[in-house]
């Protein structure tokens, strides 16, 4: 334990501080985080390319209008445990943009995938906090919600008449 942190030294450590801020990242996972992206965010000139490199990006192959397998591309298997193990703590935070992330993909695409896209959204938020140096802040569990609203009610008045209610909608005062 203190021969990490020795290795890590001053610069290190507080890049493990800022990546402690991230929902689902403890500290040894921040530790991996920078031991495996070398903490120097420099080498990567955008998020994506950091994602790319440590293959927790979503593929894509499609042709002639048939889609194919969407696998990810292996990287670094330390890292790709880590942010594994990150996102499915992240997922059972509660009241966070994470879990709702998970929450949310998790109906449509499975436990898994849903998994993958949290961990891509981890290393993207330790990108750009390692780049400025700045804290993780949450937009919270209710990002959707606030993000279209007019959709989360025609979803909910939805749900009530196929329960067998009649919905009368008033602006509230």
């Amino acid at each position: 334990m203190e021969a990490i942190e020795e290795q890590l030294g001053p610069f290190g450590n507080r890049q493990v501080e800022l990546l402690c801020t991230i929902p689902g990242v403890a500290r040894r996972a921040a530790e991996v985080l920078v031991a495996e992206t070398g903490g120097d965010m420099t080498k990567f000139p955008t998020a994506r390319h950091l994602a790319s490199w440590a293959g927790v990006c979503p593929g894509n192959d499609e042709s002639a209008g048939k889609r194919r397998s969407g696998r990810t591309r292996k990287g670094s298997k330390w890292l790709r445990q880590t942010l594994t193990e990150s996102a499915r703590a992240a997922a059972r935070t509660k009241d966070t943009y994470l879990a709702a992330h998970y929450a949310r993909l998790r109906v449509r695409r499975g436990s898994n995938r849903a998994a993958t896209a949290v961990m891509h959204s981890i290393l993207i938020a330790a990108w750009h906090m390692l780049q400025t140096g700045e804290t993780y802040t949450d937009p919270g569990g209710d990002y959707y919600v606030r993000r279209d609203p007019e959709r989360t009610t025609k979803r909910l008045v939805a749900q009530l008449e196929r329960l067998g209610h009649t919905v009368v909608l008033q602006e509230a005062a």
